[in-house]
């Protein structure tokens, strides 16, 4: 009994130990995390290099992910299919995920064409497409809110790439690019970008993916064959490997050329193979900025060894963006998902309609955690490898581009190219400013060529051909004059001043160019066309260039570009002109204009006046009845133009007016007398002509020169085609002139400066120019749209004609043996006018004024005592008169007066002798018998007594 006591014991013991373990156990179940597995689907070209290297980022990425984020309730769960490079395969591979495997999300694919068609597929399902290669800016405009680029747009490199070709300075730059969707939709915003700035782009080549190497090799030599040496390449791999080396195998490697690369190879490019290396040299490539970071170093390190160890054959993979874009965009989706949480993950079924046959995207469900998943996946921030990771309107945001330089088995950074700073040689402050007046600079570059001279951006192609330099025969020979070799009817030489100027800059360039002239002839050796014909045949491509009297005018500009003008500008009408002198009787009167004729008259009867005034009182000369007053100031004021006056001045204030007068008239008889013998003397050359519209009013004749632009603007005027006579040469033009308009010739010319001064040369003195005057920018050479000679030979034309050289040649073409005098034929009036005398009149007038004012002033302070003894109701006007009347007497006390006649110093006058009527018995009041002789005031004299006289 004790014994099965001590068991039942032992196996109750047993049985409560066992039941708490299991106890326990079931707790420590209970609290423990679960994890909710989410299918993510992956397509990739898992082929090629970018798909095997994201592929491998992409499983380290979850490995590192979960690793430091144990506590998540979410795992990703991959399920990879390959599209083979294949744009039906890559969406029937999305259809398959989305369809059977219900991934909440899609990695990939590969490249742009494939994610347009998953794109589709993923906003129909509602399931985020996450592509970290597919670069295209095409993407963009599909709007779809369940797409998520993890990769730069190739739009955000078009501004660092046009920037380079601006800092160099080159005028022109091809881009060379893959004929599919990858290359097509950069190369808009490229060229855009490229004009924006002045830089032209002659051309585009566009090669085949699938091009062999004598298809490529065709369209380098066409290139080789341009001026243009600035080539930017857009291509897949391994399309640009072999045009970089099939342009070194001919030659487009060397010195003088420059090559730029996109993002796609210039972050591939260390992938190829060894021995194409070597085609690279001097490339510049252009690619989004990876910062450094320990964690890259580390993951980098780890990724090499991984990938090393799954892909044997591969030996020369690099790590790249493409790779860190995939590795962050897993990390991103990772979080998402986890934040969006797991609640219902399921799809909901299509909704078919119909007793058809369905097809496999009709029975596309739709998933109910796209939306969620979307919206975390915009709300995503964190620092990844790659930099910053952050979407904005399903775009990663703008990044900073990296100029490398290829060169040995390596590269090495020259610079970077940001929104903000532009081109800079080491990455600004966040806080720096773009300075607008700062030259960009980049680090040392290694060109094609092994040298670290700066390609020139073009060159003449030195493949034995000389430019064809077109010019005109038809026109003054003095310009452009082609000689013909009679015996062989091949041209023996061109010449003139235009082809010694094109000359004379042309040994001034700084590099050779070879050249020959073209005569623009039929083959009966007439002019084939117009002039605008022969800019034309630049347009064309039939000439390189075109040299001669060419005016620079809008129409022309915009098929040709034109060099700074080497001759004056504008056009000018061309009239004869005749001596219109008309010698009649009444000639003598047009030396001084009406106003002044007026104005010197009325300041001789001024001037008469206030001598009069000035003497009337101290000169008997001025004295006596009025009649004889009158006939003394006239005389006297007018006889001063002779200088005749016999009347003697004895006022001082009279003489001061009379001197100022006769300065007047000295002026006023010299400016006439010459002014007469010029009228009488000198031709008076006028125009026959002032006014076009005369021409058009009478219909009469005009020229121009052969196929002169001219004609436009007379057609413009309103001018009928049969009123336009046409020339070409000087010579033909006189002879026009000499018939004139009724006989067949012309009245008038309408021509460019440069022909109207050759033309004054020759026939000096017969004609003149005359309004309209109609602007243009003189002579130029022309030369095709965009090239790199302009510049250069502009400069060359600013050296000549300021220079020495310049006047040689003028001076060889249009010096006339015959001296032109100088002279100005512009319609004038030859009469002197009052604008040219005023100031000698206003001096008279003030002079005459203040001696007026000065007498005035002596005189009343000499008789205040009068008009102090005047009654105060004495009205203004009797006192106007007293006064009047004691002005009229003689000046008792003037030194004329001292001593006079005998006879009337006998007479004796009283006041009380006036008589009632207040007349005097002589002309004179006499003076007042109280006067001494030592007496110098005047007498007092009373006003009655005065009134009375």
């Amino acid at each position: 009994m004790r014994a099965d006591f001590n068991l039942f014991i032992t196996l109750c013991l047993f049985a409560n130990v066992r039941l708490t373990t299991v106890g326990v156990v079931a707790q420590s179940r209970n609290t423990a995390t679960v994890t909710v597995p989410v299918n993510v689907g992956v397509v990739l070209d898992m082929d090629s290099l970018v798909g095997k290297i994201g592929m491998s980022c992409i499983n380290m990425a979850l490995s590192d992910f979960y690793a430091t984020h144990s506590h998540y309730k979410t795992k990703l769960v991959l399920h990879s299919k390959d599209s083979a490079g294949d744009v039906v395969a890559a969406a029937a591979a999305a259809l398959d995920l989305i369809r059977n495997a219900e991934v909440q999300a899609i990695i990939g694919p590969r490249s742009s064409m494939q994610a347009t068609f998953v794109i589709s597929l993923g906003n129909k399902s509602q399931v985020p497409i996450v592509p970290f290669s597919a670069t295209s800016p095409s993407l963009a405009s599909l709007n779809s809110p369940y797409f998520f680029r993890a990769a730069q747009s190739d739009s955000f490199q078009v501004n660092a790439i046009s920037a380079i070709v601006e800092a160099f300075g080159w005028r022109e730059a091809v881009p060379i690019y893959v004929d599919n969707q990858f290359g097509e939709t950069l190369i808009p915003s490229l060229t855009a970008a490229l004009q924006e700035i002045n830089i032209r782009v002659p051309c585009m080549s566009v090669i085949p993916e699938s091009a062999t190497d004598d298809r490529i090799a065709k369209e380098l030599y066409k290139l080789m064959n341009m001026e243009t040496r600035v080539f930017i390449v857009h291509a897949t791999m391994p399309l640009g490997p072999r045009i970089f080396a099939k342009a070194e195998e001919i030659g487009m490697m060397s010195e003088g050329y420059a090559w730029i690369m996109t993002e796609s190879m210039s972050t591939l490019w260390r992938s190829i193979d060894s021995s194409a290396i070597n085609s690279f040299q001097g490339v510049l490539g252009v690619r989004s900025y990876v910062p450094k970071s320990k964690e890259l170093e580390n993951f980098t390190v780890r990724w090499k060894r991984k990938f090393q160890r799954d892909n044997p054959s591969i030996t020369n993979a690099e790590m790249n963006s493409f790779g860190l874009w995939a590795y962050d965009a897993t990390f991103a989706l990772a979080m998402a998902v986890e934040r969006a949480g797991t609640a219902d993950l399921r799809f909901n079924e299509p909704n078919i309609s119909g007793s058809g046959v369905s097809t496999d995207l009709q029975t596309l469900g739709v998933s109910r955690n796209g939306p969620r998943l979307i919206q975390e996946l915009s709300n995503i921030k964190f620092r990844g490898l790659s930099g910053d990771f952050h979407f904005q309107n399903g775009q990663l945001e703008s990044s900073v581009c990296q100029i490398v330089n290829i060169n040995g088995n390596g590269e090495r950074s020259v610079g970077f190219w940001t929104s903000k700073c532009g081109l800079v040689k080491d990455l600004c402050s966040k806080n720096t400013s773009t300075n607008s007046t700062s030259k960009p600079t980049l680090g040392p570059i290694i060109w094609p060529g092994d040298t670290s001279l700066v390609p020139k951006g073009w060159k003449i192609p030195t493949d034995g051909k000389k430019l064809k330099i077109g010019v005109p025969v038809d026109g003054f020979v003095e310009f452009v004059e082609v000689i013909w070799d009679s015996n062989t009817n091949k041209v023996k030489s061109v010449q003139g001043y235009s082809i010694d100027i094109f000359e004379a800059v042309m040994a001034k360039m700084p590099y050779p160019v070879p050249f020959e002239f073209v005569p623009f002839v039929t083959p009966e050796r007439k002019a084939a066309g117009s002039y605008n014909d022969l800019v034309a045949q630049v347009y064309n491509r039939n000439y390189d260039a075109v040299v001669g009297d060419i005016t620079i005018v809008a129409n022309r500009s915009l098929i040709v570009d034109f060099t700074l003008p080497y001759t004056e500008s504008g056009v000018s009408m061309l009239v004869p002109i005749r001596d219109k002198k008309k010698k009649n009787a009444w000639v003598f009167l047009q030396p001084l204009t009406s106003d002044l004729w007026i104005t010197s008259g009325c300041f001789f009867v001024f001037i008469g006046f206030v001598v009069w005034i000035l003497e009337h009182r101290i000169n008997t000369d001025f004295r006596g009845p009025p009649a004889h007053q009158v006939g003394t100031s006239f005389w006297f004021s007018f006889s001063t133009m002779v200088f005749a006056q016999r009347e003697k001045v004895v006022s001082n204030l009279a003489r001061f007016v009379v001197i100022i007068w006769c300065f007047v008239v000295l002026i006023l008889t010299q400016s006439y007398t010459a002014s007469l013998a010029s009228l009488l003397t000198v031709q008076q050359l006028q125009p026959t002509v002032t006014d076009i519209n005369e021409l058009l009013k009478r219909r009469e004749s005009i020229g121009l020169l052969n196929g002169s632009f001219v004609e436009g603007i007379l057609l413009g005027l309103k001018f009928d085609k049969s009123q336009l006579r046409y020339y070409g040469s000087p010579e033909e033009l006189h002879e026009l002139f000499v018939k004139g308009s009724a006989n067949g010739g012309i009245s008038a010319a309408l021509e460019e400066i440069p022909y109207i001064k050759l033309f004054l040369s020759k026939y000096c003195g017969k004609f003149t120019t005359v309004e309209p005057t109609f602007n243009t920018d003189g002579f130029g050479f022309v030369f095709p749209k965009g090239s790199p000679l302009v510049a250069d030979i502009s400069r060359g034309i600013l050296n000549v004609t300021q220079g020495d050289e310049m006047e040689h040649i003028q001076n060889k073409w249009f010096k006339s043996d015959v001296k032109c005098p100088d002279f100005d034929p512009v319609v004038s009036s030859t009469s002197l006018g009052l604008e040219s005398f005023w100031g000698l009149f206003l001096i008279a007038g003030v002079a005459s004024i203040s001696a007026l004012i000065v007498f005035a002033s002596m005189f009343l302070y000499e008789h205040r005592h009068v008009l102090l003894q005047f009654p105060p109701e004495t009205s203004m006007r009797r006192k106007v008169v007293v006064m009047s009347r004691i002005f009229d007497q003689k000046d008792r006390s003037s030194h004329t007066f001292k001593n006079p006649d005998p006879r009337e110093a006998s007479s004796h006058y009283s006041v009380h002798s006036i008589s009632a009527e207040g007349s005097s018995s002589s002309t004179d009041c006499p003076p007042s018998p109280s006067i001494s002789p030592n007496q110098t005031d005047s007498p007092d004299i009373s006003p009655s007594s005065v009134e009375a006289c």
